[in-house]
C-alpha cells in the first residue's frame, strides 16, 4: 500500500472519528444500524488462531498468483440445499437461513449497508471462460434434516457424501446438478475428521460412485462444545491467554458456536461459488489444496486488518460485534474476499 493511500485511510479515519465524537450537519454518518443508533467503529488487536496453516495476504496481486484454470463457476441462479445433520434448534437455522437469504437482499431500507449483498458483490466479480459472473441471485432450495445421524456422530470427508446421498434419495429433496449446491451443516454434538485440528469448513464435489452425481457441496460444523476458541474465534479465545490477553468479542446474535459458523459459511460459499470443481479460481499449482479467495483473506473484516488486527469493525450498543447487516435486523461479522479487481482483500465495511 503506498503512503499516499495509508495517508488518506488515516485521514479518513480521523475525519470519521470527528463524525461520530462530535456530530455532523447532515445527520448520522452514512453506516448505520436497523436500531437507529450510530455503531462505535474500534479495531481489536487478536491473539494468533490456533490454526497455523491460515494463509493471509494483505498486500497487492505481486504476492499472489490468483490465476483461472478454465473451469466452471456458479453464473447461473445458485440453488442452496440445506442438509441439517444432528439436532438443531429451530433458532439456529433460522439465523443461518437469513444470513443466506440476506446475500441476495439487495433493498437498502430493509438491509442498510454496509450489508450481506453488498459482501457477495465482490464474490460476484469473478467470472467464467464466457465472461459469465458468478450469480447474485442465492436461494434456498431446499431443506432436508437429518435428525437420526443416519452415519453416526463422527463423520469423515468420505461419509460426509454418504450423507448427501441418504439426502438426495428423499423425497421431496432433489439432484439439482445444474445450480445445486449442497451445503450439510452438523450440530454441536457431531464430530468431523480434521475438525478443530485443520479445518472448520471444507467444500468439494461428490463421487459419482457414492451419490451417483457430481455435486458441488460444502460442510460446515457447529464448534460451539468443541472448539470455539479456533473456529468461532473471535467470539472466543484460546484458554492459555488467561487474564493476559485480549478477551473475545461478543457474538453479533448471541450464539458464539453459529455466529462462528456464519464467517465459515461466507467463506466456503466464496470458494464453492468460484471454484465448485476444484479446477476454476486458485492460487498455487497444486489443486489438491489451492489457495482460494477467502482463503486469502481468512482472518481480516475490515480496514487496517493485519498483524494481529481484525480490522476496522463496529460495535451495537450491546457491544455486539459486527461488519455486516443482514434481513430482519440481523447483524454478522463475516471475513472478507480477495477482489480479482483490486487484487486485494475487500468488504462493503472498507473506510478507504
Amino acid at each position: 500500500m503506498s503512503s499516499f493511500v495509508m495517508c488518506g485511510a488515516l485521514l479518513n479515519l480521523f475525519l470519521l472519528f470527528l463524525v461520530i465524537q462530535f456530530g455532523s450537519n447532515n445527520g448520522s454518518p452514512a453506516e448505520q444500524t436497523l436500531d437507529l443508533q450510530n455503531p462505535n467503529f474500534f479495531n481489536p488487536k487478536l491473539p494468533p488462531r490456533t490454526l497455523s496453516s491460515n494463509k493471509k495476504f494483505e498486500g497487492s496481486s505481486e504476492l499472489v498468483n490468483l490465476r483461472y484454470h478454465m473451469g466452471p463457476v456458479l453464473s447461473s441462479p445458485i440453488n442452496i440445499y440445506l442438509i441439517w445433520y444432528g439436532k438443531w434448534a429451530p433458532s439456529q437455522q433460522l439465523l443461518i437461513k437469513d444470513f443466506l437469504l440476506s446475500v441476495s437482499t439487495f433493498n437498502h431500507r430493509a438491509v442498510p449497508s454496509p450489508s450481506v449483498a453488498e459482501w457477495w458483490s465482490t464474490v460476484s466479480l469473478y467470472t467464467d471462460q464466457t465472461g459469465a459472473n458468478i450469480s447474485r441471485s442465492v436461494l434456498i432450495a431446499g431443506e432436508y434434516s437429518d435428525r437420526k445421524y443416519s452415519q453416526g456422530t463422527h463423520l469423515t470427508r468420505l461419509s460426509i457424501q454418504d450423507v448427501i446421498a441418504e439426502a438426495v434419495k428423499s423425497k421431496p429433496f432433489t439432484v439439482d446438478h445444474k445450480k445445486g449446491i449442497y451445503l450439510v451443516l452438523t450440530s454441536v454434538d457431531v464430530t468431523m475428521q480434521d475438525f478443530c485440528r485443520a479445518v472448520c469448513g471444507f467444500h468439494y464435489f461428490t463421487f459419482a460412485s457414492k451419490v451417483g452425481y457430481t455435486l458441488p457441496y460444502a460442510w460446515v460444523g457447529n464448534s460451539g462444545k468443541q472448539c470455539p476458541e479456533v473456529c468461532a474465534y473471535p467470539f472466543a479465545v484460546p484458554g492459555y491467554m488467561g487474564g493476559n490477553g485480549p478477551g473475545a468479542l461478543k457474538a453479533p446474535n448471541g450464539d458464539v458456536g453459529v455466529d462462528g459458523m456464519i464467517s465459515v459459511i461466507g467463506h466456503e460459499l466464496a470458494e464453492l461459488s468460484s471454484n465448485p470443481l476444484i479446477n476454476a479460481w486458485y492460487a498455487g499449482e497444486d489443486p489438491v489444496a489451492p489457495t482460494e479467495i477467502g482463503d486469502l483473506c481468512e482472518g481480516l473484516y475490515g480496514t487496517g486488518g493485519g498483524g494481529g488486527y481484525m480490522g476496522q469493525v463496529m460495535k451495537d450498543r450491546d457491544d455486539r460485534t459486527y461488519n455486516l447487516n443482514g434481513r430482519r435486523g440481523r447483524k454478522f461479522l463475516v471475513q472478507w474476499i480477495w477482489s480479482p479487481i483490486l487484487k486485494a482483500c475487500a468488504g462493503p465495511n472498507a473506510m478507504d
